[in-house]
């Protein structure tokens, strides 16, 4: 269970925080600009990236809401499936469906020769 601080600013005391340029198209205010974010949490070693946006500030906020998004994930737990018993009425049901489907296949047989 990996516990995060409710306020942003602790949160990015606890990261490692990166900025790079951003790749692909942009012209020269991407070549030249290292607006995007790279995010670390280094107690739990989760790494996020974004540079989605021309703004660091932006890509930084949106870097600390896809960190919480992937930590909540990490920390779900599905609950635990209670095994329940088939009563038997479904178990009939069943049986005279299968029993049904057995008399369709056998009346669509060729008769033998033996009659």
């Amino acid at each position: 269970m990996i516990l995060l601080p409710e306020s942003d600013e602790d949160l990015l005391r606890e990261c490692e925080v990166d900025t790079f340029r951003a790749s692909g198209p942009g012209g020269q205010h991407v070549n030249k600009t290292e607006s995007a974010v790279r995010l670390r949490h280094l107690p739990s070693g989760v790494v996020v990236t974004s540079q989605q946006q021309r703004s660091q500030h932006q890509n930084k906020s949106l870097c600390l809401k896809k960190l919480r998004d992937k930590i909540e994930k990490l920390n779900y737990r599905p609950a635990k499936r209670v095994p329940t018993r088939v009563p038997r009425s479904a178990k009939n049901r069943t049986l005279e469906a299968k029993a049904r489907r057995s008399r369709v296949k056998q009346l669509r047989s060729k008769p033998s020769n033996d009659e």
